[in-house]
């Protein structure tokens, strides 16, 4: 029985196999998802010691399962590996840097994949508090003035409050625009 799982979601059998095959020696088992809803079903089965995720994928993207981890602060603290031949389209969902997570841009060499995850494994080692899909939250520092920061999370409720009246306004415009014509 290998002590530690490697958890390869791709659906392109090419890739997971290249990936295997790519792995450092070492006491692991590696499993396989071809989809992000079977990806998701073993990583709360199985509970692997790294995930590499494709972040284009069938049924449940990347990007959706992705958030799933982060609801998740058990599955936040497994390293993970984002891989994509667009990285663009990671970067529309993820801004860089990527703090939490390695990426790696297909196609990649041996030397590259375990680059990306020993980056991911001390990424993964970084504290941060997650609740929900609530914004990172993280302790001030001492010098921080704490009304200064009371005064803006004021203000970005407010913000927050004129976002939601404004798409409200939104859709009644465009539900008028759709009964013109």
């Amino acid at each position: 029985m290998a002590g530690h799982k490697i958890l390869v979601i791709d659906d392109s059998k090419v890739i997971r196999m290249r990936v295997r095959d790519m792995l450092p020696d070492g006491d692991f088992q590696v499993l396989e998802a071809k989809d992000g809803v079977e990806g998701l079903n073993l990583i709360r089965q199985e509970r692997p010691n790294l995930i590499m995720l494709d972040f284009l994928l069938p049924r449940l993207s990347g990007w959706e399962v992705y958030q799933e981890l982060q609801l998740e602060q058990s599955l936040q603290a497994i390293p993970l590996v984002i891989m994509s031949g667009r990285k663009e389209e990671v970067t529309d969902k993820l801004t860089e840097p990527f703090e939490f997570f390695e990426f790696i841009e297909k196609p990649f060499e041996k030397h590259q994949l375990q680059g990306a995850i020993k980056g991911a494994i001390t990424k993964s080692k970084q504290p941060r508090i997650r609740t929900g899909a609530a914004p990172l939250k993280v302790a001030p520092p001492a010098s921080v003035d704490t009304s200064e920061i009371s005064a803006l999370h004021q203000r970005i409720e407010g913000l927050e409050d004129e976002v939601a009246n404004l798409k409200k306004a939104l859709a009644q415009l465009v539900k008028f625009v759709k009964q013109k014509i």
